[in-house]
């Protein structure tokens, strides 16, 4: 969400202001976008990863401040709870071998993260969701501490005048019943639960529209292939739960606003665009600022003397409308440019599976954005959004809409359509062969195989309450695995179930 912001309450006066600060912006960008202001020099790509801290006996360890401070590396910060941390890599080149670059950094990274977690009784697990967490981990003294975190909590809370209800219906572990989960949360917390691996892709403006629809036709199946996420206070619920849960610990509205079809801040969209202004004009014109504070420049008068625009608060406000695929405006060295930010992926299982997923996205991608018949003309938004539910609930079970094959399982789909098409993008990204044969190799084999960092722990826990343990003490084993495994670097498809 950018910079910090202020500890002091907001008045009404600063929402009016904030409000036209940002249409400022938005009108600013409208300048830049029509004035050709954006270069693009290179197709970089960047990476963030949520990260979990746990102690010894696999329970979240509210450890995040000494584990930065010790790391003190603008690389690593803070997030909304104390057991978390985030991982901001360098961006990077897409082309030649510099996937292999990033891997190496990625590993360089963790390890370190895992050193400094270790002075601190703690150590680094790399998941979708922490499976031991427990209803009073939801607890407000554990956000992190930070105005920003603190503001934000009550700001959502104070819109929706009630407490998060998380409700779930689950798929049934293998030869059980469906498990249901049904609590209310005391905080946001829950979103904290919810940890991601964020690619980014920087993109010109006038490709900007093609590529975010073409990752939109993409989110379903790549939940499906990518699921980790399948246990959340101790129920069995969906194979990416993350993607339910996040959208349920930030809504802003009661049940009469959905009634009402008010919009969540969690959203995937309601049509397909045009432009990268679509996105920004949508999220001013359908959600209020929840932060609104406000900064001392005319981004209209700053453009018009020749300088770069900041557009702080528009950038502020996309950071609290949370988007699968968000639009990103940034400058970097006194350039602006343009990012599709992917969040539909969960973290872990390891280093290798990321970057496979993350080669499957982008060399996926630009195929799909390529194409001189775009998939998008062939199938409705709202076909796309039902996909991207049924992958996160039902994994490899789920079935997909494709245009010109119909209702198709994820594997099957990824198998026939998406891997050529993958293969293809990287190799018009100039990837070289090496490195799309080591990655999407990992997805090819996750699919023959079937199994994801879901289905993985749906077996381990089921194995460990056969051998008598009870489910809590079947999660935290299975987490200890989890996490050893993990550790080896060898990807979840050739993970044994013990």
């Amino acid at each position: 969400m950018g910079k910090d912001v202020s500890p002091d309450a907001f008045t009404p006066r600063d929402r009016g202001r904030y409000r036209r600060k940002v249409q400022r912006c938005l009108d600013t960008l409208a300048r830049m976008l029509s004035d050709g202001s954006f270069t693009f020099p290179r197709k970089h790509i960047g990476l963030e990863v949520e990260l979990n801290l746990v102690d010894a006996d696999m329970r979240p360890s509210m450890a995040n401040t000494e584990v930065l401070d010790a790391l003190a590396d603008p690389a690593f910060t803070t997030e909304l709870s104390q057991h978390n941390i985030e991982l901001n890599v360098p961006p990077c080149p897409l082309d030649g071998t510099s996937a292999l670059r990033l891997e190496s950094m990625l590993d360089e990274y963790l390890a370190r993260a895992e050193r400094q977690a270790t002075e601190a009784e703690s150590q680094v697990a790399m998941i979708g969701v922490l499976p031991t967490l427990r209803s009073e981990h939801f607890d407000q003294k554990w956000l992190t501490s930070s105005a920003r975190y603190s503001l934000l909590n009550d700001e959502i809370l104070a819109a929706r005048g009630e407490q998060p209800l998380l409700s779930l219906e689950g798929v049934g572990l293998p030869g059980r019943e469906p498990e249901r989960l049904r609590a209310f949360a005391q905080s946001i917390l829950p979103e904290a639960a919810c940890t991601s691996v964020q690619l980014h892709l920087q993109v010109a403006p006038e490709e900007f529209a093609a590529h975010w629809n073409a990752a939109q036709c993409l989110a379903g199946v790549q939940v499906a292939l990518g699921a980790n996420s399948p246990f959340l206070l101790g129920k069995a619920l969906w194979h990416e739960t993350r993607i339910p849960l996040f959208l349920q610990a930030t809504d802003t509205r009661p049940e009469e606003l959905r009634n009402q079809g008010v919009r969540p801040r969690v959203w995937f969209g309601e049509r397909w665009i045009t432009s990268i202004f679509d996105l920004f004009e949508e999220n001013v014109r359908y959600f209020p600022g929840l932060l609104p504070e406000t900064d001392d420049e005319d981004p209209m008068e700053a453009l018009e003397s020749g300088q770069v625009p900041k557009l702080t608060e528009l950038r502020l406000h996309n950071g609290t409308v949370w988007r699968w695929n968000r639009p990103v405006y940034d400058v970097v060295d006194g350039m602006p440019h343009l990012r599709v930010e992917n969040r539909v992926l969960p973290a872990g299982p390891t280093v290798l599976d990321m970057m496979a997923n993350a080669a499957f996205f982008y060399g996926a991608q630009r195929a799909l954005a390529e194409q001189e018949r775009p998939v998008w003309t062939q199938m409705s938004f709202q076909a796309a959004e039902e996909n991207l539910y049924s992958g996160a609930r039902n994994g490899f079970d789920a079935h997909l809409y494709w245009p010109g094959i119909g209702w198709i399982p994820p594997d099957e789909l990824a198998l026939r359509v998406l891997l050529p098409l993958a293969r293809q993008g990287l190799r018009d990204s100039d990837v070289s062969d090496s490195v799309a044969d080591r990655y999407l190799g990992v997805i090819e084999q996750r699919c023959l195989r079937q199994r994801t960092g879901s289905v993985w722990q749906r077996e381990a826990v089921l194995r460990a309450e056969d051998r008598g343990l009870d489910r809590d003490s079947a999660l935290a084993a299975m987490l200890a695995r989890y996490v050893e495994l993990s550790r080896t670097g060898e990807p979840v498809h050739s993970w044994p179930v013990d």
